[in-house]
């Protein structure tokens, strides 16, 4: 019986932290979309640092979970003329990433087509990416 009462709380102990440091992760992004809809490339390297060296994440590990009006952060700094905040996480994402469909099942070349950007200097760097 106390073994049951311990393993017990040893596992809610274990998901509550892990709910608790997913909690932090998405104050630590909170802004994100603000940063890159500015096209503040000095903040935008500064806040993914932190989230780096603070929660051992990657720019592919939370691209996917963060969603700026519906659109990805790529997507929303190309609707944004924000080049040098578009182009560093064009840069910072991984070639096989930037290739495969996004939430909506539109790869971004896809969706720079169909958007009519095909002239945005984050287009430019988007293609000598792939």
């Amino acid at each position: 019986m106390l073994k049951i009462v311990k393993t017990s709380l040893v596992i809610a102990a274990t998901f509550g932290v892990s709910g608790l440091a997913q909690a932090n992760v998405n104050e630590a992004l909170a802004n994100i979309c603000t940063i890159v809809q500015a096209d503040d490339k000095g903040e935008l390297r500064k806040k993914m640092r932190t989230v780096a060296s603070d929660y051992r994440l990657k720019l592919k590990d939370y691209y996917s979970g963060v969603s700026c009006s519906g659109n990805s952060l790529i997507r929303t700094a190309m609707l944004s003329n924000a080049v040098e905040a578009g182009s560093l996480l064009v840069k910072k994402m991984p070639k096989s990433d930037l290739s495969s469909p996004e939430a909506d099942g539109k790869t971004l070349q896809a969706w720079v087509s169909e958007q009519g950007l095909e002239s945005s200097p984050i287009a430019a760097v988007l293609n000598d990416r792939l």
